[in-house]
């Protein structure tokens, strides 16, 4: 009955589209990975190149989380409404961490997403990216795991599953084109120079992976190259296919997909421990998540996510009377960095 009524849901969402001349409202909440190669805008030229327009709007900060998101303009475009998709993309790093730390900080906030997402008639679309081309050398201490790509973007394609099952939304699995991608054709470099941003070529197969989620269509039909080789564009189109669009029932419904179906993922050990904040210096004082005390060697202030200022204190504060949620401790002094906590 679950799957019955997804289904048509979708079924409907389409309709609705298919009625405006095949314009979809899409808005990208996300961070760098969507607005670097302006990836909407993308999706729209390989869109038009097939014959097919939509409109979109993005909030894209970089290195923003879904609890920031949560806290800022994206939530008010969100709660505007008259969107079909809303496609959102947490900060890279953070699916990956361990699960007990993605329970706190990353999970709670994808769900407060998606719900205001469809209270408003709309529906969610998560965006699975990838793993750092060489792991994540700089967390791998915590979570070994990180310590390299498979093992990252094995992380990513389960926390991404994760969220879209619990949510009941879609996801677009770009990760899962990477992956194919570069087991099968190493000669097409998807990363930029950092080694985590997306070249051309990644971002173009994501743009073409969110057009065949989008709209439900073959890659086939794609006639722009956007730039790039015509045999690096085509060899993307065909992963496109094989991955997304041959198992498009797959996505568009995770919680009744096939587990027998492929999708590359590699076994891994997770043992480890929580990782620092995501943003800022390491944790070295305290641990995420507090619950009384927080402590800085300086002078600092405690900020809610939008920056309102809850207190200020020298070198220790008891937040135990703060709410469940996120908050940025911000120490004075040239060079010292903010940090993120979660009071539970």
């Amino acid at each position: 009955m679950r799957r019955i009524s997804l289904l048509l849901l979708f079924a409907a969402i389409f309709a609705h589209s298919m009625a405006q001349q095949q314009f979809p409202n899409v808005l990208y909440v996300g961070n760098s990975y969507t607005y670097v190669n302006d990836l909407p805008s993308l999706v729209a030229q390989v869109a038009s190149s097939a014959g097919y327009t939509y409109k979109y709007d993005s909030n894209t900060p970089g290195g923003c989380t879904f609890a920031e998101h949560c806290a800022n303009e994206s939530m008010t475009k969100i709660c505007k409404g008259g969107w079909d998709f809303v496609v959102l993309q947490e900060q890279s790093q953070l699916p990956s961490f361990p699960q007990n730390q993605v329970e706190v900080e990353c999970l709670p906030y994808a769900a407060q997403l998606a719900d205001s997402v469809k209270a408003h008639g709309g529906m969610p679309m998560f965006y699975m990216t990838w793993g750092r081309k060489n792991g994540d050398a700089q967390n791998a201490r915590y979570f070994p795991v990180l310590g390299t790509y498979e093992g990252m973007d094995s992380m990513l394609y389960e926390r991404y599953m994760q969220m879209s099952i619990d949510n009941n939304s879609a996801v677009c699995p770009v990760g899962r084109v990477w992956r194919h991608l570069r087991t099968n054709n190493p000669e097409i470099e998807l990363y930029a120079e950092d080694g985590s941003h997306p070249s051309l070529a990644g971002s173009y197969a994501a743009a073409c992976s969110f057009f065949v989620m989008l709209f439900n269509a073959d890659p086939d039909s794609i006639k722009t190259d956007a730039g790039l080789k015509s045999t690096e564009a085509s060899a993307i189109r065909a992963a496109v296919k094989t991955v997304v669009y041959d198992y498009y029932d797959k996505w568009i419904d995770p919680a009744n997909y096939d587990p027998g179906t492929p999708d590359d993922t590699t076994t891994v050990d997770t043992t480890g421990t929580s990782l620092p904040s995501v943003i800022g210096e390491p944790l070295t004082a305290w641990h995420n998540p507090v619950t009384d005390i927080v402590y800085s060697e300086s002078c600092f202030t405690v900020t809610d996510m939008s920056g309102r200022v809850l207190l200020r204190a020298s070198d220790s504060a008891d937040v135990s009377f703060l709410p469940s949620g996120c908050y940025i401790l911000r120490p004075q002094g040239v060079g010292r960095k903010a940090i993120r906590f979660i009071k539970k």
